[in-house]
């Protein structure tokens, strides 16, 4: 029983660490549970469903249609008419009440309508596949600006991690200096003055720390609720390393969204100006009835049933509109140009940003190798400063010199490397290709 009760207990303790592996995130993890679970990517998907929806319903339009109708009357009062007596023997010159009708009447119809043409209607199913294309570019625009959301949110994280290991660092250093200059001021060899300089720069170090990581479990929450993850969940991300190799993929490839919604705008209204020219023609409807009365008189005994069944071709035709569609056809025209030098606008606009976000990646990858450099430069200064103080050959004036030398070139890292990955998250959203 024990070495069951053991086994099981080694065999808890390696799920637990194998769940805690398994709530690590990188990048590419969080992009997609993004995709799947983030709230304004599901309104977007949804969209083109109920857009989808919609075209399918406006489709069975063209379907023909078949009505029943059912009709049960009983006529209280049988309406009569005034008739020649002599109709029905009489005297000439006189005139006798005579009722139509029996009582209880039956009446079904089945009636079937077919569109053959209708002008309005073609072009509206035109239009609904237009809309369905930019519903589906606006999905694809909410997917990339979320992306670019929880891309830029992981990677300042990924920044503050890396500044919260520094300043534990730092902490650590400070706490061993302090204790070997406590040692020094026991033994008459430092007055306190300069050990409480020290410790003023690690309170300075807690406060930065715990403002860094007030600011961290913001942003923590905030990448929960960008990848739909649920707040009360750990979230751990793997480390980003700060590497120095860029994001950038296929660099030719592009997807503007902007130029692709001005085409479909264009498209909408060159299928807008064809409705326009088909409605001058005449809209044309098939339609078929079949009627069945039948009849009853239970005083007479009078039973019968009569039916009957025709089709048509009905035609409708506004012959004149008073100019509208001649106006509506010039305004068409109009929109039609100024979508035209709106795609040029944006395309000469689109290639600049994109031009300058890839010059800027190169600008922000050299400031980063020069602040790795100056970080370097840092420690070595640091580490030759610390040699100095504790051979008593420099003050604590130097040595806090080059304390906050080596944590700004540390905070220049960090800035350099977030610097960094944003203008490449900018450069990809612009060709929206964040994957």
């Amino acid at each position: 029983m024990k070495m069951k009760s053991y086994l099981s207990k080694v065999l808890f303790f390696l799920l637990i660490g194998h769940a805690v592996q398994a709530q690590q995130y990188d990048l590419a993890s969080c992009l997609k549970m993004a995709e799947t679970a983030n709230p304004q990517i599901r309104s977007a998907q949804l969209d083109v469903a109920i857009n989808e929806s919609q075209r399918s319903a406006y489709l069975s339009s063209r379907l023909p249609s078949l009505n029943f109708s059912g009709d049960y009357r009983y006529n209280a009062v049988i309406p009569g008419q005034v008739v020649p007596a002599q109709f029905f023997g009489g005297p000439a010159g006189t005139f006798a009440e005579v009722k139509f009708g029996v009582p209880y009447v039956l009446g079904n119809t089945l009636q079937l309508n077919q569109i053959l043409f209708n002008s309005q209607l073609n072009y509206g199913l035109a239009a609904l596949r237009i809309n369905s294309e930019i519903v589906k570019i606006q999905r694809d625009m909410t997917i990339q600006e979320v992306k670019h959301q929880v891309a830029n949110t992981f990677f300042i994280l990924q920044g503050l991690y890396q500044q919260l290991s520094f300043i534990d660092s730092n902490i650590s250093y400070v706490d061993q200096m302090l204790q070997n200059m406590d040692l020094m001021v026991g033994q008459g060899m430092l007055v306190q003055t300069e050990a409480d300089k020290i410790r003023i720069n690690r309170l300075n170090l807690e406060n930065t720390q715990a403002n860094l990581q007030a600011t961290k479990s913001q942003l923590e929450e905030v990448l929960k609720i960008l990848i739909g993850m649920d707040p009360k969940a750990t979230l751990t991300l793997q480390n980003d390393q700060m590497v120095q190799q860029t994001l950038l993929v296929d660099q030719n490839a592009s997807n503007l969204f902007a130029i692709q919604l001005l085409e479909q705008q264009r498209m909408m209204a060159q299928e807008e100006a064809k409705g326009i020219k088909m409605g001058y023609l005449p809209n044309v409807n098939l339609y078929g009835i079949y009627q069945y009365n039948y009849n009853m008189n239970p005083e007479t005994d009078f039973r019968t049933g009569i039916d009957g069944a025709f089709v048509g071709l009905r035609v409708d035709w506004n012959l004149f509109d008073g100019l509208d569609k001649h106006h509506k056809a010039a305004m068409n025209a109009l929109k039609q140009q100024q979508i035209e030098t709106q795609t040029a606008f944006t395309q000469q606009q689109l290639q600049l940003q994109i031009d300058q976000n890839k010059r800027l990646i190169a600008v922000k990858v050299n400031a980063l190798d020069i602040a790795k450099e100056q970080l370097k430069l840092a420690e070595a200064i640091h580490q030759h400063a610390n040699l100095k103080f504790t051979e008593g050959l420099i003050g604590t004036n130097d040595l806090l010199q080059a304390q906050t030398g080596l944590e700004q070139a540390q905070t220049g890292v960090v800035a350099a490397y977030v610097a960094l990955r944003q203008a490449e998250l900018d450069y990809l959203k612009s060709n929206g290709n964040i994957k």
